[in-house]
């Protein structure tokens, strides 16, 4: 157990509503713009599926179940080319397809408002501009003009984060773990601060150039502050705790940190860096 650190407790069968945001908010990490369910077919697969789905920054996310706070799958639609009319289907729902660079996506909603409110929201975020649809409502329009200013407040930061990384001095080598920054103990605070969705935990050097150091942001009560000094011996690093903890590389190190939290602790890493998760 790492000092300062408090362990979570444990989940409960069906936790409250303000828990589960809470805690997808935690897991994710990006802003939540809309939801509601959503029927998904991959273009590999023969039959629809039906999600509680969250649309977080140019992220969709799919739950099996609207009270469970862990995703099954989720899709980056970052990249999205275009997007089709939605059609009604036979049953009076309403279907339209996402054309991603890896394939087609058919999304499925109970009706036609609800399905152009899905695409609006969707080409908001990923062209970052309102649609020119006629059929949505003032209020959805409203909604959308909203979304799309914090998405662009969420871009600029994201990408004065990874300005900040460019200009670093590069790692010492190609083992480095993603979450290492050559900065300053107060540049890593600022980073932390300002750029929350990427993370909340950075390896940087240490104040005498000749170690290392683990910043984190810890979200209790209230933001916290923390650092550990994490000093190189031979071929191993040693994270300097109330019982010292000896590891084999830098980023056993990381993942000592990350596990000990139980994933509370996420590694500072930028969009674009990230890697994504399997999908469908």
């Amino acid at each position: 157990m790492l000092r300062g650190i408090r362990e979570q407790p444990e989940e409960t069968p069906q936790p409250a509503p303000r828990r589960i945001f809470q805690e997808r908010q935690r897991i994710t990490g990006l802003p939540l713009y809309f939801q509601g369910y959503l029927s998904v077919r991959h273009s590999r697969c023969q039959e629809f599926r039906e999600y509680w789905t969250e649309l977080r920054g140019t992220m969709l996310f799919f739950y099996d179940d609207k009270k469970v706070p862990t995703y099954s799958q989720k899709l980056d639609i970052s990249a999205l080319i275009s997007a089709t009319n939605v059609y009604p289907d036979e049953n009076g729902s309403a279907q339209f397809i996402l054309m991603l660079s890896n394939g087609e996506l058919e999304l499925k909603a109970n009706d036609c408002e609800c399905g152009k409110e899905w695409k609006g929201f969707i080409l908001t975020v990923t062209k970052l501009s309102v649609p020119p649809d006629e059929s949505l409502l003032p209020g959805q329009l409203t909604r959308m003009h909203e979304v799309l200013e914090k998405e662009k407040k969420r871009r600029i930061m994201l990408n004065n984060c990874s300005s900040a990384s460019l200009n670093r001095q590069s790692p010492p080598s190609s083992t480095m773990p993603a979450c290492f920054y050559a900065v300053s103990r107060q540049e890593a605070i600022e980073m932390l601060e300002k750029n929350p969705s990427c993370g909340n935990l950075i390896l940087r050097p240490s104040n005498d150039s000749k170690n290392y150091a683990i910043t984190i942001r810890h979200e209790l009560d209230a933001p916290r502050l923390k650092h550990y000094k994490v000093m190189s011996k031979g071929t191993s690093y040693i994270i300097e705790l109330e019982r010292q903890v000896t590891l084999p590389s830098l980023q056993d190190v990381v993942n000592h940190f990350v596990t000990q939290t139980r994933g509370n602790l996420k590694p500072f890493v930028t969009q674009k860096h990230a890697a994504e998760d399997p999908v469908f």
